[in-house]
């Protein structure tokens, strides 16, 4: 495929935008302007409230009417709260075939580039069967976005060894190839407390395919109370934290995700539920004798570790305690 060939492909690939609100009026407007303003134009937003009392559903209903018809699609199934991964899986149900799918958060800004990035980088899987995932660094705001600092680097090649360890995935980033759509929707829900950005990431990478980290800032990322899930800037910060949560919580969100894998079998490379069948037996290890089989494992299993050396240390020792 020559330049010109392959920016118009670009251009020419659909991308469903994924929204699940929840009491997010404050900061949604930001959002919906950002969107407004992405270079590619291509896109439709479908999204659900999950049982919003604020002005929440008002303002996306008149977002709605301000575009075009067909290009704001609103979910009304599943009822209230669900959950955000829930929520997610729900929308997934709702996407055309052939479309690239974006997960969005409601309390985000994106940059004007960010879509346009995205699928230059999945352009070349979109007409193929190979799974593909694209995610970025993100730069850290407070509540009223003024910026303080950039989510940690990524690795350049992620495998999916490293998936079980962390997730590196934000999901207000991802962005799925149209194959990657068809393997994240048919293993939905994640068990809990994984979210749908961390099972996406473990799917596609499990499933042989590719994922594609990209260490430029594609959005502003805003860290407020109200946030599920927030990203300490510096290293320490985060193994500080990790330490705080404990190897009872990782652990246990460790071992649920590795059965649940497991149990979708059917979507994961041969080597990698080979390798989740060994996990799951010297988890299943107690003791002394457990201990010695996960030490064994850390060491065949080298590529499972997390990105920063640190974390690394704190991974290895509550996996081998178990």
């Amino acid at each position: 495929m020559n330049s010109f060939d392959s920016v118009t492909a670009q251009r020419t690939i659909p991308v469903s935008i994924l929204l699940s609100v929840y009491n997010g009026a404050a900061f949604l407007a930001e959002l919906l302007q950002s969107l407004q303003r992405q270079t590619h134009a291509d896109w439709t937003l479908i999204w659900r409230d999950d049982g919003s009392t604020d002005q929440t559903r008002q303002i996306m209903r008149h977002f709605s009417e301000s575009l075009e018809s067909g290009r704001c699609l609103e979910v009304t199934q599943g009822g209230d709260h669900l959950g955000v991964a829930r929520s997610f899986g729900l929308l997934l149900d709702h996407v055309p075939d052939g479309h690239c799918v974006a997960f969005c958060d409601q309390d985000d800004v994106w940059l004007p580039d960010k879509l346009e990035r995205a699928v230059k980088a999945l352009a070349p899987f979109c007409p193929t069967q190979v799974p593909a995932l694209y995610c970025s660094r993100q730069i850290l705001t407070d509540a009223g976005l003024k910026p303080f600092g950039v989510s940690p680097s990524l690795p350049e090649k992620p495998v999916f060894l490293m998936a079980l360890t962390q997730n590196i995935a934000t999901g207000c980033t991802v962005v799925l190839s149209p194959a990657a759509v068809h393997v994240v929707r048919a293993a939905m829900p994640p068990p809990f407390p994984t979210l749908h950005d961390w099972w996406s990431y473990l799917l596609v990478s499990g499933a042989g395919g590719v994922v594609v980290t990209d260490n430029q800032p594609s959005l502003y990322y805003r860290q407020h109370q109200g946030n599920t899930v927030g990203v300490p800037a510096h290293i320490v910060d985060r193994a500080l934290k990790a330490m705080r949560r404990g190897p009872n919580a990782f652990m246990s969100t460790f071992r649920a995700n590795v059965r649940h894998l497991l149990g979708c079998a059917t979507v994961l490379r041969e080597q990698n539920r080979a390798w989740l069948a060994d996990l799951q037996r010297a988890l299943d290890m107690k003791g002394p004798k457990g201990w010695a089989a996960r030490y064994r494992l850390s060491r065949r299993l080298g590529q499972m570790r997390r990105n920063a050396f640190m974390e690394q240390q704190v991974f290895r020792l509550w996996f081998i305690l178990g």
